[in-house]
C-alpha cells in the first residue's frame, strides 16, 4: 500500500508539473490583449506603442516565453503563485485582497477557497442525502411504479443544466413567495443577503449557501442515483446475496450489510470526480448567487487576462482533482478488503 502511494504521488506531480506547463503556453499564445489594457492608462509616454512597451516591461511580458517559463517553474518550486496583474489598483486591492493585505494569489485563492469548498461539500452532502435512499429503493423495487417515478426525476433533473434551474429557483422564488405566503424562502434559497463566513453567522451564512447547495445538489444526486441503482441491481444478482435471501435473512441486513458496501465502490469514483469538479468549478452558481469563491474569482480575472490568476486557479484544480483520485483508490481497499495494490 504504501509503494502504491509513494508511485501515485510522484506521478500526482508530474501530471500537475505537464498542466502547469500547458496552461503558461495557452495564457501566452496572445498576449496584447492584456498589454493594450494596461497601455491605456499610461500618461507619460509620446506614443501608444511606448505605453504599451512600458506596460509589457511591468507585466514582465517582455522577456523570452522561456525565461518566464523558468521564472514561473522556480516560483512554483517555492510554491509562489505570483500576484494579480491588477494589484496596483487600489480599488482593487480593497476589493479582493482584504483591504490590500495580501494581494498574491495564494492569499486570494486562499481567502475565496473557504467559500467553494463549503458550498461543494454541502452540494455532495444533498446529493447524498437525495441519491442513497433513492437509489437504493429503486433497485430493490425494480420496474415497479416507484422505480419508474424515481427514474423519471432523476432523468429529468439529469436534463435540467444546473443553470437553468438556478435561474428558475432565483426568478420564482423572487416574484411568487409573497403570493403563496412563503416569504422567507429568497433568504432561505440565497436570494438576498450578503456573504459573511459560517463561523461569523453561521444563520447568515446558511441562507446564503442553502439554495445553490440545493440547485446544484439535486443534479448531482440524479447522477449518482442512476449509478448507485445499476450497481446494486448487479450486486443483488450475485450468489452471496441470493444465498443470505435463501438462510432467510431480513431485507434491510442484506441490503445495507450485503450489498450496499460492494455496489457503493463504483460509484465512490464517481463522487470523487464530481467532489473534485464541484470543490473547484461552483463557476455557474457561484456567478448567479454572488458567491466570493474560486469559481466567481475565475471568471473575472478571464475577462482581465489576469495569467497569474487563472495560472493559479487551474493549478489548485489540478492538484484537487488528482489527490482527490488518489484517496478515491485508497478508499477502495477499505470498502474491499479482497483489492490488494502492487
Amino acid at each position: 500500500m504504501q509503494q502504491y502511494i509513494l508511485r501515485r504521488t510522484l506521478l500526482n506531480f508530474v501530471v500537475i508539473l505537464l498542466v502547469a506547463t500547458m496552461v503558461f503556453g495557452a495564457l501566452r499564445v496572445y498576449p496584447e490583449n492584456i498589454v493594450r489594457d494596461r497601455a491605456q492608462g499610461c500618461t507619460t509616454a509620446e506614443t501608444f506603442e511606448q505605453c504599451k512597451d512600458v506596460a509589457r516591461k511591468e507585466l514582465g511580458l517582455n522577456k523570452s516565453i522561456f525565461t518566464q517559463y523558468v521564472s514561473y517553474m522556480g516560483d512554483l518550486a517555492t510554491l509562489d503563485l505570483g500576484k494579480s496583474f491588477f494589484t496596483k489598483s487600489e480599488v482593487v486591492k480593497e476589493i479582493f485582497c482584504e483591504g490590500g493585505s495580501d494581494c498574491s494569489v495564494k492569499g486570494m485563492l486562499k481567502s475565496r477557497a473557504a467559500v467553494s469548498t463549503q458550498l461543494g461539500l454541502m452540494q455532495i452532502l444533498v446529493a447524498l442525502v437525495i441519491a442513497l435512499p433513492i437509489g437504493i429503493v429503486s433497485a430493490i423495487r425494480q420496474d415497479t411504479w416507484i422505480d419508474y417515478l424515481l427514474r423519471f426525476f432523476a432523468i429529468a433533473f439529469l436534463g435540467i443544466p444546473v443553470f437553468v434551474l438556478a435561474v428558475f429557483v432565483i426568478v420564482g422564488t423572487a416574484r411568487w413567495s409573497d403570493d403563496i405566503g412563503l416569504t422567507f424562502l429568497p433568504d432561505w434559497l440565497g436570494v438576498h443577503g450578503t456573504w459573511v463566513t459560517l463561523f461569523d453567522d453561521p444563520i447568515e451564512n446558511l441562507k446564503r449557501t442553502t439554495g445553490p447547495a440545493l440547485v446544484g445538489g439535486i443534479g448531482t444526486g440524479a447522477i449518482i442515483m442512476r449509478f448507485l441503482r445499476s450497481q446494486m441491481l448487479e450486486v443483488l444478482r450475485q450468489d452471496y446475496v441470493r444465498t443470505a435471501w435463501a438462510k432467510g435473512l431480513k431485507e434491510r441486513v442484506i441490503v445495507v450489510r450485503h450489498a450496499l458496501k460492494n455496489a457503493l465502490i463504483p460509484v465512490l469514483t464517481i463522487v470523487g470526480i464530481l467532489l473534485g469538479s464541484i470543490v473547484s468549478g461552483n463557476v455557474v452558481l457561484e456567478s448567479l448567487y454572488n458567491l466570493p469563491g474560486i469559481g466567481f474569482y475565475v471568471i473575472s480575472s478571464i475577462r482581465q487576462f489576469d495569467y497569474p490568476v487563472v495560472q493559479g486557479i487551474v493549478l489548485v484544480v489540478a492538484v484537487t482533482l488528482v489527490f482527490v483520485n488518489l484517496l478515491v483508490d485508497v478508499a477502495y481497499g477499505w470498502l474491499d478488503p479482497r483489492i490488494r495494490y502492487s
